[in-house]
Order: structure tokens, then C-alpha cells, then sequence
């Protein structure tokens, strides 16, 4: 960074922003927090419900946890699963009431544009030592504010991936107000709108495994409570999670009660799924493909589970370069394309693999993925020590790794008989296109993905509308 006295801009005020507010801290620079919500952890707070995978011990920065304890503060208990809604108030909330990082932060105010002073994207000249210049709304007003560096950590929560196989909302999907994305409070907040009620369930994530896990959770309750849990694509193999070899028991433990739930026969299963339209034919009905068959099924509610993008708009005038395909910074795609990759595991990394043209600005947290899923908050946390070294201008801590990330245990699933976990597990390898070390033997004895395990069971049949 060129100029110390200017603050460092940080987009977003979540974990990853908040992590990095503290790092910046901890480097005697000052942070410009900029929060488009009305509290911090917002987004988060919109899945406030969900109680996450990964226990306390995951979920919270060391620098931020070095200076909350400056103030008396005390941590949850290590091992304890905290939800989204904790998260916020017994971690983000304390933590953005540092004096140090409570004068910087600015709630409702969202960033439209980012450009350098006096240059646009075209010009070059003094380019890397002119400030960065962001424009950002509050309170109904514009204002600009100079900065030296600049970290997006904005997220992707409000970027939903459309219910459209082929990436475009399908014709229906704006106007329909029986639609939810992500993962809805189906048994808290919006109970009534599920309970006893036809529900499709579209992805295959664990953000759509908690969601049909909630909707059984209300047929225990009523039996009328129908679930259709669609599948892009031909199989189950990829939703199960890690199993009893995930090092996150949670998420290995969520894998197997999907297995249990299809193995019962207490949802439907349409796989190889592929929507159409959605119609006002006596409350909301979906036309698709499933299963190698046109349906038409009639729902009351739809949720999108597909995962999110990230938003570029405001960074039109900078130097970013981004990978085609997943959109994540070039270095970093590699390791995190679900093309390549069958599970979740990804080696730690930083400002190599984050930087951009644009010196000083570096994009982290979940928007650094892109459109590749499985994101873990500990990943950020390493993100942003790295590039926050590397802007104080310690480039030695900035290229050390300083973390070691729990396994998914598996590159895949299947449903065989007999079979509770998966196939493969071990350390990340350090090639580019596997995702552990049998991955990575696989691939080079010529196997295609992990070259293991057995055909999946058979599906049950689709229920008609």
C-alpha cells in the first residue's frame, strides 16, 4: 500500500470483513468498514436459524480473537455448534464494538462504484500509486472516500443462483411469491407457510439438505407435509456429504440423515431435474424434466437451493481478473472448480492466489469462491491475515500458511449397499484438479475422479401430479 495514512477499505462487515478489520487493526492500519445492512453480520442474520458445521473453535479469527479478549471478552465454548444468529451476537456484535474498529464502521452504505483517482480502468500511468476512490450511498446521500487498499468481503448471499438450469430465471420465477432462495426458516418464522403443504426442494448442497432436514422435521408434526427434493443431476452420489469420515461431524452427520430420508421413502427424489416454467394453475405449478419425463408439479412452495454469484457491478473500473468458468481470481480456480473436484476439501491459500491487476485490491471470503460452493469461515480467516500482511507490506507472513483445515473425508458418495461413507479421504493434495491424495492417485493411474466406489442404488419412482 502506497500511502499508510489512508484507511484500508473492507467491503462488508461479516466474519471475513470483520476478520480482516481486526488483522488491519493489529497492523497499526486503519480500517473503513462500509456495511450496506443496518448491523453487521447481516446476511448472516438471514440464516440466523442454521446452526453451521463447524464448532466454535472454526469460527472465530485469531486477531480478532486477540483483541476482544483486550476488552474482557470471553469465547463460547470451543467444541460447542453455534447458529448463524449466535454468531452475530455473541462474536460479530462484540468484536464491531472495539473503539478501533467501531469508529470505522459505517452501516448502510452500499459501495456502487470502485475506481482509482484521476484514472479510469484504461489509464495506466501512476496507476498502482494513485488512491482508490469509493462511492458509496448512506442515507440516501452519495459520498466519496479515498482509501489505499481495498478488500472486498461483500459476499454473495444476495446474488441467488436462479431455479433455470442453464443459469436464467425460467419463465414464472420472478412473480411468484411461493418461491424462496437459500435455506427459509421453515420451522421457526415461516412454519405456517410449510407445514402440511407441498414443498419442491431444488439443489443439492447442504444448504438444500437443511432445508428438506426442517421440512421433515414438520412431517413428524403433520404427515401431510410433502417434500419433492430435485437434483440437476442424474444422482445422489454428490449430496451426502462426507459421512462418518467428515472431520466436521456435523456435515458427515447431515449427509447420512439425507441417506436415511431417501432410504424411508419419506420425500420424493426427482433427479436429472431440469425447470421449465413455473404457472398460476390453482397456486404455483412447475413444469420440468425429471427423471428422463416432462411433469407438471403442483407445489405450494419452491425453494432454491443452487447456490449464489457474485456481483461485479461495482468494480467495473478496476483491473480484476477472474476465471470463465467459476469466477474466482485465476490462481484460485483451479482448486475450488466443481468441474475438477468432487468434494469440498481446498488447501489453504492467500495473496497469491487472491491478487488482481489492480495492485492492493484483493476480493476474499465467500466472493472469492465465485460460483464454487463449500466455503469454510476458517478459509477466510486465513485469506485475510495473508493479504492484510501483504498490504502492511509483510510479504513473508503474507506467503506463509498458518492454517490447517478439517477433511470432508470424501471425493464421492454412493448409495451402495452396506455403504456409510464414501470412497476417499486423506490430506489436499497440492495438484490442481484433485481434491485429496487418492484423488490425485486416481487421476494419475488415468481413473476418472476418485476411480472408486460402486453404482449407486436405485432411485424410487416420482410421484405424479
Amino acid at each position: 500500500m502506497q500511502d499508510l495514512k489512508l484507511p484500508v477499505a473492507v467491503i462488508g462487515a461479516g466474519p471475513v470483513g470483520l476478520a480482516a478489520a481486526a488483522h488491519l487493526v493489529e497492523r497499526g492500519l486503519q480500517p473503513l468498514i462500509l456495511e450496506k445492512g443496518t448491523s453487521v453480520g447481516a446476511a448472516v442474520l438471514e440464516w440466523g436459524h442454521v446452526r453451521v458445521f463447524s464448532p466454535w473453535m472454526y469460527n472465530i479469527d485469531d486477531a480478532a480473537r486477540r483483541l476482544l479478549e483486550t476488552r474482557g471478552w470471553k469465547a463460547p465454548d470451543a467444541d460447542v455448534l453455534p447458529t448463524g444468529r449466535e454468531i452475530v451476537e455473541q462474536y460479530l456484535a462484540p468484536l464491531s464494538r472495539v473503539p478501533q474498529i467501531a469508529s470505522g464502521l459505517k452501516l448502510g452504505s452500499t459501495v456502487t462504484a470502485i475506481t482509482r483517482r484521476g484514472l479510469s480502468k484504461v489509464g495506466s500511468k501512476g496507476r498502482d500509486g494513485a488512491p482508490f476512490v469509493i462511492r458509496y450511498e448512506r442515507d440516501g446521500i452519495t459520498e466519496n472516500v479515498l482509501v489505499g487498499a481495498v478488500i472486498d468481503a461483500s459476499g454473495t448471499w444476495d446474488q441467488p443462483n436462479p431455479l433455470g438450469i442453464d443459469g436464467l430465471p425460467i419463465p414464472g420465477e420472478g412473480w411468484s411469491s411461493h418461491l424462496s432462495y437459500g435455506i427459509p426458516d421453515v420451522t421457526g418464522a415461516r412454519r405456517a407457510e410449510f407445514i402440511g403443504r407441498r414443498t419442491l426442494v431444488v439443489g443439492s448442497g447442504h444448504s438444500a439438505i437443511n432445508v428438506v432436514m426442517a421440512l421433515m422435521e414438520l412431517q413428524n408434526a403433520d404427515p401431510a407435509t410433502k417434500i419433492f427434493w430435485a437434483l440437476r443431476h442424474d444422482g445422489v452420489e454428490r449430496l451426502l456429504g462426507g459421512g462418518l469420515n467428515d472431520r466436521l461431524p456435523a456435515r458427515g452427520a447431515l449427509g447420512l440423515a439425507a441417506k436415511k430420508a431417501i432410504a424411508e421413502g419419506r420425500l420424493t427424489l426427482l433427479t436429472s431435474f431440469s425447470a421449465d416454467a413455473i404457472t398460476a394453475d390453482g397456486g404455483p405449478a412447475v413444469l420440468a424434466t425429471a427423471n428422463g419425463e416432462a411433469i407438471r408439479l403442483h407445489v405450494d412452495q419452491i425453494v432454491v437451493a443452487t447456490g449464489f454469484r457474485p456481483d461485479f457491478s461495482f468494480l467495473r473500473e478496476l483491473r480484476i481478473a477472474v476465471d470463465p468458468i467459476v469466477e474466482a481470481p485465476p490462481a484460485l480456480a483451479p482448486l475450488i472448480d466443481p468441474n475438477l473436484h468432487s468434494c469440498g476439501t481446498v488447501p489453504p491459500h492467500g495473496v497469491l492466489e487472491l491478487s488482481h491487476p489492480e495492485k492492493d485490491f484483493y476480493i476474499v471470503g465467500m466472493k472469492s469462491y465465485g460460483r464454487a460452493p463449500t466455503f469454510l469461515m476458517k478459509t477466510g480467516y486465513e485469506q485475510v491475515r495473508s493479504v492484510v500482511a501483504d498490504i502492511a507490506g509483510d510479504h513473508e507472513a503474507a506467503r506463509r500458511v498458518e492454517l490447517v483445515l478439517p477433511e470432508t473425508g470424501v471425493c464421492s458418495v454412493t448409495l451402495s449397499s452396506g455403504s456409510s461413507a464414501g470412497c476417499c479421504g486423506g490430506p489436499a493434495t497440492t495438484r490442481s484438479d484433485a481434491c485429496c491424495v487418492a484423488d490425485a492417485v486416481a487421476k494419475d493411474e488415468g481413473k476418472s475422479g476418485c476411480g472408486c466406489g460402486s453404482k449407486a442404488a436405485p432411485e424410487k419412482a416420482v410421484e405424479r401430479a
